[in-house]
């Protein structure tokens, strides 16, 4: 079985989105464009209320997935589906904008600490026109494995070596998302299907991984070449990482603003949907 080595990393670009939100913007750069069928990973953080309190107000998608996954703080998701519900620390949200929809996300706190991610995954041609879709699940509703050693997997998606499966439903494309804090010691290792496109970003402490023991520091982003198997190693006495991944589609991408399908023509009828009031 290969095990998959440490292609690139990439420290992301500070920038801000939203009304103002301060972020990392880790994949949808420049440098980085998207790793298919992860189109933007966003990862933000901060004690500062004018870093985020201005939020997500409303606004449109078409044609993929937005995921919110929090590690402290709270946020509000509200959208023209009629779907509306608040997570905290630990809880993660999972939309299908599918064939369109209008949404916001806005943080329910006036200071402390809000931190987390935003990721956004393609869906396949034949299902960029399904109906929206809304998955939530709070922190207790997320199956966390614990470790002899005191290492804790929370499973968002996917399933670990020893069975313990997350609670997001997506057969789109097959994803794997988990938040791992591993202890220096035994290594975390986990099958992975051979197609697959995988990243891994360090919350905090630094990693090994592959049998190169490649290193990976806190606030970076990797990009792990393919294999069927992924393996990393804490090198400090505890690290935190989020490990995401998924089979691409291997599609074209025309993407504008909120909007990504196959062709440019489809993004323009998007926003002429959109202004047109058809989401």
């Amino acid at each position: 079985m290969r095990v998959r080595e440490l292609l690139r990393q990439s420290a992301g670009l500070q920038t801000y989105d939203g009304d103002g939100v301060k972020m990392t913007r880790l994949i949808g750069t420049h440098e980085l464009n998207h790793v298919d069928p992860f189109l933007l990973l966003d990862a933000f953080g901060s004690d500062k209320p004018n870093d985020y309190i201005g939020g997500f107000p409303s606004h449109p998608h078409r044609g993929f997935e937005t995921v919110t996954y929090l590690l402290n703080g709270k946020m509000r998701h509200k959208d023209s589906a009629g779907n509306e519900g608040v997570i905290e620390s630990g809880g993660v949200q999972w939309m299908t904008a599918g064939k369109g929809i209008i949404h916001s996300e806005m943080p329910e706190q006036e200071d402390g600490l809000l931190s987390g991610f935003q990721l956004w995954v393609n869906l396949p041609a034949a299902n960029k026109m399904v109906e929206p879709q809304y998955q939530e699940f709070t922190s207790n509703e997320v199956p966390v494995e614990r470790w002899d050693n005191g290492s804790e997997i929370r499973v968002i998606t996917g399933k670990t070596q020893l069975g313990t499966e997350g609670p997001v439903k997506n057969t789109y494309v097959s994803p794997v998302f988990m938040d791992v804090s591993l202890q220096l010691g035994r290594p975390f290792q986990q099958e992975i299907d051979a197609e697959d496109n995988t990243l891994l970003y360090v919350i905090e402490g630094e990693v090994s991984i592959g049998n190169s023991e490649n290193t990976l520091s806190a606030k970076n982003l990797g990009i792990l070449e393919q294999g069927e198997e992924i393996k990393v190693i804490s090198k400090t006495k505890h690290a935190r990482f989020i490990l995401i991944s998924a089979k691409p589609l291997n599609e074209p991408v025309a993407r504008m603003g909120p909007f990504v399908m196959n062709t440019q023509e489809e993004v323009k009828q998007a926003f002429s949907d959109y202004r047109s009031n058809r989401f």
